[in-house]
């Protein structure tokens, strides 16, 4: 296998920001989750609605549940190969960073101090689709594929709280998802694009062994619901075109990120 050195980089620096992303709320230390977002668009009756209507995880032992805790078996012979090194870079999901996985669906290069309105609307969703998952966890627990087996590797730095945390649903899914529709509603040319990359941001959860293929499916979902939610709300629409201004304003300057061939080609990868 040839290593890219786009994907090790990014690999890199999400590696040292640690793991603070997954389920972003259960992976991070509390002050920095307290500190890193503006509120978001839905108040917390509105979050618990969204919750409450999420089906509960698959029972265990049941054919839905067998099915997914025979995936991560298979999942391990993708260990260190580029679709994993991609997996751990997609691990980070704060803004302004996580933002840049988005570059080459967009077909430019975001660029954080020239984005500022864009920061803001997508940390405002990330609060929601945060509150939305942990809401949800906290109804019913269900073990990572790495708290199932305390022997499997993950592909990112993990606590021990981290490792028994919570799997379903997908918090990383969900906020995946909320990005990738608010990146559609940014540039409607995009949409196809900008959304293959937020479902494949939840399909490296399952790489990782963070997550089981329910729990993603179940995020994906509960993504959808919170970001038409947050787009009723008039902040809302404000925010979205103030960063739309910001979008128009860089592809105007041509700017394009590196490292798309090689991101193409690990996305290429079959997952087992």
């Amino acid at each position: 296998m040839i290593r890219r050195p786009a994907l090790a980089t990014a690999v890199a620096a999400a590696l040292l920001l640690g793991a603070c992303a997954g389920t972003p709320a259960a992976l991070r230390p509390e002050a920095a989750r307290a500190a890193s977002a503006p509120s978001g668009y839905l108040e917390a009756a509105a979050i618990e609605t969204l919750a409450a209507a999420l089906p509960p995880p698959p029972a265990p032992r049941s054919p839905v549940d067998q099915a997914d805790k025979a995936r991560p078996a298979r999942m391990a012979a993708l260990e260190n190969t580029d679709r994993w090194l991609l997996a751990a870079a997609h691990a980070e999901l704060r803004p302004p960073l996580a933002l840049q996985h988005f570059n080459c669906p967009l077909g430019l290069r975001l660029e954080p101090q020239e984005t500022p309105s864009l920061t803001r609307l997508m940390q405002r969703l990330f609060h929601d689709a945060d509150s939305a998952a942990e809401a949800v966890k906290a109804r019913a627990f269900r073990p990572r594929p790495v708290g199932d087996d305390p022997d499997r590797q993950a592909c990112q730095r993990l606590t021990e709280a981290g490792r028994r945390s919570a799997s379903y649903p997908s918090g990383s899914a969900t906020v995946a998802v909320v990005y990738g529709e608010a990146f559609a509603a940014l540039d409607p040319s995009r949409a196809a694009e900008v959304r293959r990359m937020a479902h494949e941001i939840g399909r490296s959860r399952l790489v990782c062994a963070m997550h089981y293929p329910s729990d993603v499916a179940a995020g994906e979902d509960l993504g959808r619901a919170v970001f038409a939610a947050a787009a009723e709300r008039t902040a809302f629409a404000a925010d979205l075109a103030a960063a739309r201004a910001e979008l128009r304003a860089l592809r105007g300057r041509g700017a394009t990120a590196p490292g798309c061939a090689s991101e193409a080609l690990a996305l290429a990868t079959p997952l087992p």
